[in-house]
């Protein structure tokens, strides 16, 4: 067995059935290079890691750090809840928000959604996540109620301060997100460091919609330069539910993130965005699975990819139109930039259609800047550096759009400081 399985296993302390979900995936191990889901990830460098168990108590750090997220916020720092930097004013009736642990504490029906388990080898982060999470995010909304006002959720991790060779910590994140019968919601998520920290985040997220509902999700991921980011969403909508969706790959040194979603009930519509900033040597990776069951259903995609330095890029979009989901309208379009001769990018765009009477397209591209655009800045009095990062820049702003104009404000603002730190906007 590799050194990462060992010491995740040994933060084991669930009951006998959490432990034969943790026996079968230490069983089969860390999927190969053979694996589809996997070849363009190589994971030999990650498994010869270690990781100690993330501390009861949360890190400390600075609540200036926060000064710019409003309340009603949840704060977890090195995966652990951390009450003091937590602000739920304002949290209007009719909305649960707490930590999964508080949950967990008192017990009940609710937390049915742990029991999910998960059968492929290649699921192995989602399978140690059920045998291992203990912490996480339970955010319910009521029937009808309609949430004027932005929640927040903020991960941050931090380096050890005292310890000259502070250890990897690693958690294990399982959360739930259910608005139910015409709810509506705006959420946002920070992930942020406090120094040059090398953990590992393994995060399970389960969005359920219920019919009618709205909600729209914003996720900033600004991880360390050696963090791993490890992340799974499995979203399934009922009749007429609306997810609207963009994420921010601009941080760890290995983010890898599945979206998979069901458009279950008919009328129901998606529109899942993202950028995938790639620089120095990272490595980001994300794959979508989109499942089109009932009839009249949508799906609108479109992703960003950006690789400079010695980074590497890779997407896979996968749109599935099942026999009877008659009807639908799906597109999905990925364009990257390729800005140095040492980055790459793998893009893999798949549509399997079974059903009548459908519109679909798909497509990717991978290229350098416009040169006649590069040309029309530099005629305009420009400098060439500087041509080149306001291209990039709108480049990658364009999948912004699909939010709210708060939350794309708030998006806009993390791109930009991300483009501008990595010298290209």
């Amino acid at each position: 067995m590799s050194a990462l399985l060992d010491s995740l296993a040994a933060g084991f302390h669930g009951d006998a059935a959490r432990r034969a979900v943790l026996d079968d995936a230490l069983r089969d191990g860390l999927p190969g290079p053979r694996s589809e889901a996997w070849k363009y990830t190589p994971l030999r460098a990650l498994e010869r890691r270690s990781f100690a168990i993330a501390p009861a108590a949360p890190a400390t750090i600075d609540p200036a750090l926060l000064a710019a997220v409003p309340a009603p916020r949840l704060v977890f720092v090195n995966g652990r809840h951390d009450a003091t930097l937590s602000d739920l004013a304002g949290l209007p009736a009719g909305v649960e928000l707490q930590p999964l642990s508080t949950a967990l504490a008192g017990g009940g029906e609710a937390l049915r959604f742990l029991g999910r388990r998960f059968e492929r080898s290649d699921e192995v982060f989602a399978r140690l996540n059920a045998a291992l999470a203990d912490e996480g995010v339970l955010l319910r909304v009521d029937a009808g109620v309609q949430v004027a006002v932005p929640l927040h959720l903020v991960f941050a991790s931090a380096a050890a301060a005292e310890a000259a060779q502070p250890p990897d910590l690693a958690w294990h994140h399982r959360h739930l997100i259910e608005l139910r019968q015409d709810a509506s919601l705006q959420l946002v998520e920070h992930h942020l460091h406090v120094g040059d920290d090398r953990h590992l985040g393994n995060t399970l997220a389960h969005v359920h919609l219920a019919s009618g509902a709205r909600l729209a999700h914003a996720r900033v991921q600004s991880d360390a330069a050696g963090f791993t980011s490890l992340l799974r969403t499995d979203a399934v909508l009922a009749r007429e539910a609306d997810y609207r969706r963009v994420d921010l790959e601009l941080g760890a040194g290995l983010s890898r993130h599945e979206l998979n979603v069901r458009l279950e009930g008919d009328n129901a519509s998606l529109t899942a965005n993202g950028v995938l900033l790639g620089n120095g040597r990272r490595h980001l990776d994300t794959r979508l699975g989109i499942d089109h069951i009932a009839r009249d259903t949508s799906a609108s995609l479109q992703w960003r990819g950006v690789a400079a330095g010695r980074s590497h890029v890779v997407f896979h979009g996968g749109i599935n139109i099942r026999p009877g989901a008659d009807g639908t309208d799906a597109s999905l379009s990925n364009k990257n930039l390729l800005l140095s001769a040492d980055a790459e990018v793998d893009t893999q765009p798949v549509l399997v259609i079974d059903a009548d009477e459908v519109q679909a397209a798909h497509g990717a591209t991978v290229g350098q800047l416009d040169a006649n655009a590069l040309f029309y800045l530099r005629s305009r009095g420009l400098p060439q550096q500087q041509a080149q990062r306001l291209l990039s820049a709108a480049f990658c702003h364009e999948p912004l759009q699909a939010l709210p104009a708060p939350l794309g404000a708030v998006l806009a603002g993390h791109l930009d400081q991300a483009l501008d730190s990595a010298g290209l906007a």
